[in-house]
């Protein structure tokens, strides 16, 4: 249960309690029992293995030490004189992570962090979970080689089968599996490839506030894209319908839209390759695709003969509160792609399709970097741990909470426009109150108050405008307590600092 404690301090409250101090105000919060995992079992290299976990805690405020430790400010000053213009967390995130487990990273200037950002998503299981550490050891112990092209190891069979066993099942039964480069960015250029070569088509279908990736063609499908043979699609959403109408009836209108642009003989478009369409979208301001409206374009693809891609590099894995975004509307893709979580921290990335898009000619499509045992073996482990533990449906429960208790903070704070998402993966759109303009200067400064209260958030959406959480799915309900009680702080004085 979510209720407003002391103080208006956010409280969770659940049938086992303990208490934990955070910032002055008593959480109550649920603990999991240390070692309710399975036995330790020594499994073969790229196995996952259940290790006794012991109940994560809540790291205290630490304020910035006096005397900082030796070499953080020299490796920040040295990154800004070394590294490329184009960098992005290190311009708003000032911190030099030296260790890290679960939620928490510690600087080293001493201060620890809630880290609700988790590498973009990638983190399902936080920072140096034991089984990761464990699946990645048994292969360097083992002696196996670590780079070895796209060539069959043990390794790489077990990340294949845990993989397909948690595919929807009638994609599974019918898969091919690609492997790409390292980046859920190569994936996308590999599906688009993919459905291309197997349609003989060039054009491409994909949606307003979509972010694909960063190459060439992952940029030409996103919302930022300029030129090319896209052609945009209105992405429906409740809080800035882009028809002014929202929920069900906005979700109509833009599969409508959608239906009489590929039927219409004067549209302007010929039949293209594919559509591509992200469950929830994440850079674009964590807008979660309506379920009708899915099955819809799955109904719309279909019936037309149009590969549908389903980009789930940040909804997969337990993310939304499901194994994977498709599965809250029952839809099955054509084409899956898939990266950041299932490599249990490292990178690796794959796209997995229906074995009739699979006309391409041998060497077709490659990377060096496609064999990469260690992520194979962590992406074994964190999917089997998702699994066994349930972590999918735990996201769903815990992030109805926070999604609650978030509304009920905005009722307060006229500033918070909208608080939206699916699982864990929220967002707070923060407006102007008296225009409900979207807010860049609030969130920037919601951003930076969080991190000076040890919260580390991401931006996102249109304007940037959009505060995402995206914790780990291993969050406890103490945990989450404190996440919500340093933002509910964060967001007031964020405000008057911008007054």
């Amino acid at each position: 249960m979510v209720r407003t404690g002391e103080g208006g301090a956010l409280v969770f409250e659940a049938q086992s309690v303990s208490e934990v101090s955070a910032g002055g105000a008593t959480l109550v919060a649920h603990t999991e029992p240390a070692g309710a995992a399975a036995a330790t079992q020594t499994p073969p290299p790229g196995m996952p293995r259940t290790v006794p976990q012991a109940t994560p805690q809540v790291p205290p405020r630490v304020p910035p030490q006096t005397g900082r430790a030796a070499g953080h400010d020299g490796i920040l000053r040295r990154q800004a004189q070394r590294e490329s213009a184009a960098r992005t967390y290190a311009r708003s995130l000032p911190i030099v992570p030296v260790r890290a487990r679960g939620l928490t990273i510690e600087g080293a200037d001493g201060r620890r962090y809630l880290d609700c950002l988790s590498g973009a998503g990638t983190l399902a299981l936080g920072h140096n979970h034991p089984v990761v550490l464990e699946a990645v050891r048994g292969v360097l112990d083992s002696g196996a080689p670590l780079h070895v092209l796209d060539l069959a190891t043990p390794v790489k069979d077990a990340f294949t089968t845990e993989l397909f066993a948690n595919l929807p099942p009638a994609l599974a039964a019918d898969a091919r599996i690609q492997f790409c480069g390292p980046a859920g960015t190569d994936a996308v250029e590999a599906a688009l490839k993919l459905v291309r070569t197997a349609t003989g088509c060039s054009g491409l279908l994909a949606f307003t506030g979509a972010y694909h990736g960063m190459t060439a063609g992952a940029l030409e499908a996103s919302g930022g894209a300029v030129e090319g043979r896209v052609t945009r699609l209105p992405y429906p959403q409740d809080f800035r319908c882009p028809f002014g109408v929202g929920g069900p009836e906005g979700a109509e209108l833009a599969a409508r839209w959608t239906e009489n642009l590929l039927d219409d003989p004067k549209g302007g478009i010929p039949l293209p390759a594919g559509l591509i369409v992200e469950p929830v979208q994440g850079e674009g301001g964590v807008n979660p695709a309506p379920d009708g409206w899915m099955r819809r374009m799955r109904e719309i693809t279909a019936s037309r003969g149009i590969p549908l891609i389903a980009d789930e590099v940040q909804t997969g894995v337990g993310r939304t509160g499901a194994f994977w975004g498709v599965d809250h509307a029952g839809v099955v893709p054509d084409v899956m792609v898939l990266s950041k979580a299932i490599g249990g921290s490292l990178p690796l990335a794959v796209i997995v399709y229906r074995s009739g898009l699979d006309v391409w000619a041998p060497g077709a499509h490659a990377g060096t970097f496609r064999g990469n045992q260690l992520a194979m073996a962590a992406g074994t482990a964190t999917l089997a741990f998702v699994r066994e533990n349930r972590l999918a449906e735990r996201a769903a429960v815990l992030g109805d909470r926070m999604t609650a208790a978030l509304r009920g903070l905005a009722a307060g704070h006229p500033c918070i426009g909208d608080v939206r998402g699916r699982g864990l993966m929220i967002g707070l759109e923060l407006v102007d109150p008296d225009t409900g303009a979207a807010a860049p200067a609030l969130a920037e400064a919601v951003r930076q108050e969080c991190l000076e209260r040890g919260l580390i958030v991401e931006l996102g959406g249109r304007h940037s405008a959009v505060v995402r959480l995206l914790p780990p799915l291993t969050l406890t309900d103490e945990q989450a307590a404190a996440v919500l009680d340093r933002l509910a702080d964060a967001i007031p004085a964020a405000a008057r600092r911008t007054r």
